[in-house]
């Protein structure tokens, strides 16, 4: 009888024990958290599912994750969508990409002071503030671009942002985008400078949020009151 029980306790700790030894063994990945493809983020937050541990990327973008085979990663920044990540052991290098959320606020947590994107960087993304700058003392909304942001300029009554790649184009003017939308550039000429709260040009990589619209870059104005939207 304490033969049998013996038995039958021997068979129900393999029983249980089973699942557990195919379960995995912990592994070691390693990957890159970026913005517009190319620009890395500093301290994204990479959570394993299985374990909630928590790894900061560094200064490149770059982190290293210890995780069980066919875990889940959750990547975030202050500004950023999150984004959950499927790994398997074929994972060899683990590219996140993070898209920037629309709206003010969520340009000053990815790139302010504390922000996620590096010094170094920021020359993708330029911004101006009525706290600078008193948008009132300009005529027009030029006036408060120009020559104020590094590679901005007027050509033949164009404002140019990247490059140019003929100066007779018509096709070479920047997107203009007021408060969150898409405008003529009547409409932006005629932008009240008073009602001036932030302007902020987006070059290269960083444009790219706006798809193909963005390919010569991107000038957002975002008014006081936001009467605009």
């Amino acid at each position: 009888m304490n033969k049998l029980c013996i038995q039958l306790l021997i068979s129900t700790i393999i029983v249980f024990c089973y699942p557990t030894t195919l379960s995995g063994q912990e592994m070691t990945f390693h990957g890159r958290v970026t913005t517009f493809d190319s620009i890395p983020l500093v301290k994204a937050m990479v959570t394993v599912k299985s374990s909630r541990q928590v790894i900061l990327t560094d200064t490149l973008g770059l982190f290293t994750v210890q995780c069980l085979d066919k875990d889940k990663l959750a990547v975030s920044a202050n500004g950023f969508a999150r984004k959950n990540i499927k790994i398997t052991n074929e994972d060899k290098f683990i590219h996140v990409n993070l898209d920037l959320k629309p709206g003010e606020r969520n340009l000053e947590l990815a790139i302010g002071h504390d922000g996620h994107i590096k010094e170094s960087d920021k020359i993708l993304v330029n911004t101006i503030n009525n706290q600078e700058v008193d948008f009132s003392m300009y005529n027009n909304i030029y006036g408060a671009i120009i020559g104020r942001v590094p590679g901005v300029h007027m050509v033949n009554g164009q404002v140019i942002v990247r490059g140019i790649t003929s100066i007779s184009s018509s096709g070479n003017e920047a997107l203009f985008v007021l408060d969150g939308v898409i405008v003529s550039k009547f409409i932006f000429a005629n932008i009240p400078t008073s009602d001036i709260k932030n302007i902020v040009v987006l070059k290269g990589s960083a444009a790219s949020i706006y798809g193909s619209q963005g390919g010569n870059g991107v000038i957002e104005v975002y008014t006081k009151r936001g009467l605009h939207k």
